[in-house]
């Protein structure tokens, strides 16, 4: 492919049909079928994960990692999807939108592909959002009171010493012409500059303009500006001696002012040069590659689709602030429940014999004090409002603590019933020494991954050899598993 797309979507259609030829038999062999094309459905849009350690504006190493494509129908994996060999969805210059909640929050461009651990990998720039269009410039204010033209006019401040009608003689000079050809009187409301008073001599050039047109202006404006010129300069305008005050061009030696030559082509290899730096939104160079999972790692979805689309943000805003840290609770109990480390129940206590009233209300009765809830780690608790008034749907994850067997991991889907109570949709536990029988399951964020304008959940599933991504689907109360990747082996996880 010679020419690069700068993002999935606004690859030429010719692009597209060349890379299908270029496939080939393998191509058709792989996805049989046509794809067909609605008006409202993009072409393809695909998601990817970004992983990075360090901080978010200025991170140390980053991967991408292709998810899905989305070709109208159905989703594809996207790190087999028209491989050649590198995945479509790695091309180079391919733009990923980085997201949070649905919320854009940065670009990723790629800039070349990999193959690690049987699995393939992009890595590129992390550029900064294009910065807001400029507000336009205000236009001028049109003055309603003036009906005989449509051209704004400023309006001075009356002086209380000043006569009706005193102010228009410096316009009266301005729109004589007007006047004469049956135009509009003068305004007597339209401010004039004045001129100092010892300035009488200055009209002398508008005298004689008036004079040769052969009509007999109004007498000079005591008050009219003029401009000084300098000591020196003839009545015609020329100067003949030099202003102290003018600025100049400094000369060196001698030599013309402003004077340019070109320097002469420079054959030493170890002579030094100068290099441009870089313009801002071009972003940095590519980011070394980041191996293994490292227990700094940061993740975040990118989408990259062929037409830009309004944002959707799927994060839920409580209309109750106390219904977060409530229902909050009730996952923990849950989560615990699920763990096995809720306490058991307290023995039964015998009959208490019968005793005398005054042996009862002297005798102090000892209350045992509950004991403390088992700590849960690294708690996430994430709500999102997965389609527009489809309520809350709570995502939640911790882990306990010990090694092998006694780490045990916990994560929860779950949402509240019309009265109120949390219905568990997705209930994972597993523990450290079964992670390859049953992995954990790690959100990543809700992505919207068909242009449906409903989100789905994207989950990493981590064992301790390899791991996958999956998407969930929540809709009528149920969270159905709708897409698995293909699994990538790890060396280490590093936790």
């Amino acid at each position: 492919m010679s020419s690069r797309a700068t993002n999935l979507l606004k690859a030429s259609g010719g692009v597209l049909v060349s890379l299908l030829f270029a496939c080939g038999p393998a191509a058709s062999a792989q996805y049989p079928g046509q794809i067909t094309k609605s008006k409202d459905t993009p072409e393809l849009r695909a998601v990817a994960v970004l992983e990075w350690t360090g901080d978010e504006r200025h991170p140390k190493a980053s991967r991408i990692i292709p998810v899905t494509i989305f070709d109208g129908q159905q989703l594809q994996d996207g790190d087999l999807y028209m491989a050649h060999p590198e995945p479509l969805a790695l091309e180079g210059e391919v733009e990923y939108q980085l997201k949070e909640n649905g919320k854009n929050t940065g670009l990723f461009v790629i800039q070349n592909a990999a193959l690690e651990q049987g699995s393939w990998v992009g890595y590129g720039s992390w550029k900064s959002l294009p910065k807001p269009k400029p507000a336009p410039a205000a236009t001028a204010w049109k003055d309603d009171e003036d009906e005989a033209s449509d051209r704004p006019v400023l309006h001075r401040k009356a002086h209380p010493d000043e006569k009706a009608g005193s102010g228009s003689s410096g316009s009266s000079s301005g729109s004589s012409s007007g006047s004469a050809n049956g135009g509009p009187p003068p305004d007597p409301d339209r401010p004039t500059l004045h001129r100092s008073p010892d300035s009488g001599s200055g009209d002398s050039n508008s005298g004689t303009a008036s004079s040769s047109s052969g009509s007999s202006g109004p007498p000079p404006d005591p008050d009219r500006p003029t401009l000084h010129r300098s000591t020196g300069d003839t009545a015609s305008g020329s100067s003949t001696g030099t202003d102290p005050d003018r600025p100049k061009l400094q000369k060196k030696n001698g030599e013309d002012e402003a004077s340019v030559s070109s320097l002469p082509d420079s054959t030493d290899p170890d002579r030094p040069r100068l290099i441009r730096g870089k313009s801002t939104d071009s972003g940095p160079t590519v980011m070394p590659s980041l191996i293994g999972l490292p227990p700094d790692m940061q993740q975040a979805v990118a989408v990259s689709d062929s037409k830009d689309t309004p944002e959707h943000i799927l994060s839920f805003s409580w209309a109750n602030p106390d219904d977060e840290a409530k229902y909050k609770a009730q996952l923990e109990d849950l989560a615990r429940t699920a763990l096995g480390l809720n306490p058991p129940p307290a023995p039964a206590k015998p009959a208490a014999k019968k005793t005398s009233s005054k042996t009862s209300s002297t005798r102090k009765t000892q209350l045992t004090p509950p004991p403390a809830p088992a700590p849960l780690l690294d708690e996430q608790f994430r709500v999102f409002e997965l389609a527009y008034g489809s309520g809350a749907t709570m995502v939640f994850s911790a882990h306990t603590d010990g090694s092998g067997a006694q780490e045990k991991f916990v994560t929860l889907i779950a949402q509240p019933d019309l009265y109120g109570s949390l219905i568990a949709l997705v209930k994972n536990v597993t523990d450290a020494a079964h992670l390859d029988d049953t992995p954990r399951m790690r959100l990543v964020d809700a992505v919207d991954a068909m242009a449906d304008n409903r989100g789905e959940l994207l989950f990493e599933l981590r064992g301790t050899t390899q791991r996958q991504f999956a998407l969930y689907r929540v809709l009528r109360g149920q969270a159905t598993k709708i897409f698995v990747s293909g699994g990538s082996t790890l060396v280490a996880t590093n936790e």
